[in-house]
């Protein structure tokens, strides 16, 4: 192993920790460490002394360890620890490689991988996407399809690699972002309360299965992200909970979500979680990991109200910096549900957090709300849908519809739009409209593309099924189409985070809920009509130049330069989300428009999302 330094691991910058703790298979036999510095004693048992407690030495930093020759890879263990007034307790290894399926927790020993990569030329040419499309596929890996043959309905890994791949492929999307894979206990909580850092759950099998996954994804040319969840942790009794007989990784209070906070004021808390980072990064070859709740990073209890969060902030830096410095081309991403101004895309140099993207909460919860309004209502809400290019260029976002918006209660994508079933075709297709054309990465949870109809829960597999329906298979097919758009067009996404790659020809809340986007690169830009009321528009005009600066022209007090003349546009219909190949009826949309005296006069019909060329 790699030098080992206990002053960097209790400084809180370690990534390597987990070449020193854990269980590490030699020639012959396994040494097994542990950190347990506040416990009287540590002894481990397993398969390998017939469950009999055999004492571990202990050093002078509260490491705990112990070589036995007979044990091997396969071999199960768990550390007996014993605190003040007769504490003993039973717990699995916190660096533990691989654990026994639930409701077993015994940790695994697990020998020198057999995996080989094949994915040299991936990992070669693999960037963090900033000047490239992406789009991501949130997958639960566990409910993507349902195996008849498995009791918990499971495919391993391996099994789950070729139909997912081939259906990621044929839908267009650059990565898969796989919700958490580290050992759980309680399949409801999803993997986001933990009790295996360094496990991949065994629920789908083991770790060279999963290795063998993600090489399959990088040899078919797709990205592979891992929901990671450094905030909190569950509250089992054999796992991080009281671990040396103190509270070692928690600290005073639970969670909003029933589990215990990380203490992450504590070094070594905080290099447990950086070599977590690290070694799925390292190992595994994830290309990036989405950071949970990030608003609890950066405010005590996720409340601004409590004030900033210094330790969790300074291992929220800690994490970007180091791991960007060992991998510039993984990306990190940041689910922050907060308002904090510091600059959660910033580099850490210029006092922001160091992450490459950042979710767009605010855009989801205000274009879903926007949704969910009759056409009157949308009227005085009408700039939900704009209020995100208002705030759009201080963070790198990513647009994110995840599997928090189909889930306990929100009810799915389609159920909450206003409306008759078809109205909420309609709507959502133009919403798929407005959501490629918005500058920004994008994420869609599975499902979320054939318009499901049902709350998603780990039971149930995607619906598949309802592409049988025109409705549903015009969904995804419309999804598809704006995949290819924004995958092959260079105005879709180069430059997005730049002013001059948008603008709004159209957003004034005086009139009917329209709106007119207009992407622009060079001399190559895209204009989406969208209608979001229930009325066929007639003769909208659209002026192509913007008043501000008809404005600032006339008020110059400098004699005025001569003005170069604009030449009038032509626009070419190149997507309709009301034609018949996406489950609409059809509309009159024109396919050929002129402008006059650069103000285009167009018919727009009622709920729909078209896309023209200009020329």
């Amino acid at each position: 192993m790699k030098e080992f330094k206990t002053d960097v691991f209790k400084e809180g910058r370690c990534l390597n920790a987990y070449e020193y703790f854990g269980a590490h298979a030699e020639k012959k036999g396994v040494t097994f460490r542990t950190y347990a510095p506040g416990a009287q004693g540590v002894n481990i048992f397993g398969s390998f002394n017939e469950w009999t407690e055999t004492p571990m030495e202990r050093d002078e930093q509260g490491c705990y360890s112990i070589h036995i020759d007979n044990a091997k890879a396969g071999d199960l263990y768990k550390y007996v620890i014993y605190g003040h007034n007769g504490w003993r307790a039973e717990h699995n290894d916190p660096y533990g490689f691989y654990t026994e399926l639930r409701p077993a927790a015994a940790s695994i020993v697990v020998g020198k991988s057999a995996f080989k990569f094949t994915d040299e030329e991936w990992m070669k040419n693999r960037t963090d996407m900033k000047e490239k499309p992406m789009s991501v596929y949130e997958v639960h890996l566990g409910a993507f399809i349902k195996n008849p043959k498995d009791e918990n309905g499971w495919y391993s890994y391996k099994e789950i690699a070729k139909p997912l791949i081939d259906y990621v492929k044929k839908s267009g999307y650059s990565h898969i972002e796989m919700m958490p894979l580290c050992e759980y206990p309680f399949d409801g909580s999803w993997g986001y309360q933990l009790t295996g850092y360094f496990a991949p759950t065994s629920r789908y099998g083991k770790p060279d299965e999963l290795k063998l996954l993600v090489n399959e994804c990088h040899k078919a040319g797709i990205g592979v992200i891992m929901d990671f969840v450094p905030v909190h942790f569950a509250v089992d009794d054999y796992s991080l909970k009281l671990y040396d007989t103190t509270p070692l990784y928690e600290q005073g209070g639970g969670s909003n979500w029933g589990s215990f906070m990380f203490n992450h004021a504590r070094g070594e808390v905080s290099s447990f979680l950086l070599s977590s980072a690290e070694y799925w990064i390292n190992e595994f070859h994830f290309d990036g990991l989405r950071v949970d709740a990030v608003s609890n990073l950066i405010y005590n209890g996720g409340e601004q109200a409590k004030g900033e969060n210094a330790a969790g902030m300074r291992f929220a830096r800690n994490l970007t910096t180091l791991i960007k410095e060992k991998h510039p081309s993984v990306m990190l991403f940041a689910e922050d549900s907060s308002s904090w101004q510091g600059g959660v895309t910033k580099p850490v140099e210029e006092g922001g957090l160091g992450f490459d993207y950042k979710w767009d909460m605010g855009w989801m919860y205000d274009s879903l709300y926007f949704l969910s309004l009759t056409p009157e209502e949308r009227k005085k809400n009408y700039h939900k849908l704009t209020f995100s290019m208002w705030y759009y260029y201080t963070e790198r976002f990513i647009l994110s519809l995840s599997h928090d918006e189909v889930v306990v209660g929100h009810g799915t994508l389609l159920e909450k739009v206003h409306g008759s079933d078809e109205d909420k075709f309609a709507q959502l297709r133009a919403y798929y409209v407005y959501m490629y054309m918005h500058p920004g990465k994008k994420l869609n949870f599975m499902g979320n593309e054939i318009a499901e109809r049902q709350e998603w829960n780990e039971t149930k597999e995607v619906e598949f099924g309802l592409l049988e329906k025109k409705e549903h298979k015009g969904i995804y097919e419309l999804v598809c189409k704006l995949q290819k758009l924004y995958n092959e067009k260079k105005v879709l996404f180069a430059n997005e985070y730049d002013r001059e790659n948008y603008e709004w020809l159209y957003c004034d809340d005086k009139a009917e809920p329209v709106y007119v986007m207009k992407r622009i690169a060079g001399k190559e830009s895209y204009v989406a009509v969208l209608n979001f009321s229930d009325k066929d528009i007639k003769d909208f005009e659209i002026k192509l130049d913007k008043e501000e600066e008809e404005k600032e022209a006339s008020e110059e007090k400098e004699p005025a330069k001569k003005k170069v003349k604009k030449k009038e546009e032509s626009w070419s219909l190149i997507l309709d989300s009301n034609a018949k190949d996406y489950g609409g009826e059809g509309s009159d949309a024109s396919s050929e428009l002129k402008s006059s005296k650069r103000v285009m006069t167009i018919d727009v019909p009622a709920y729909s999302g078209l896309i023209y060329e200009v020329r």
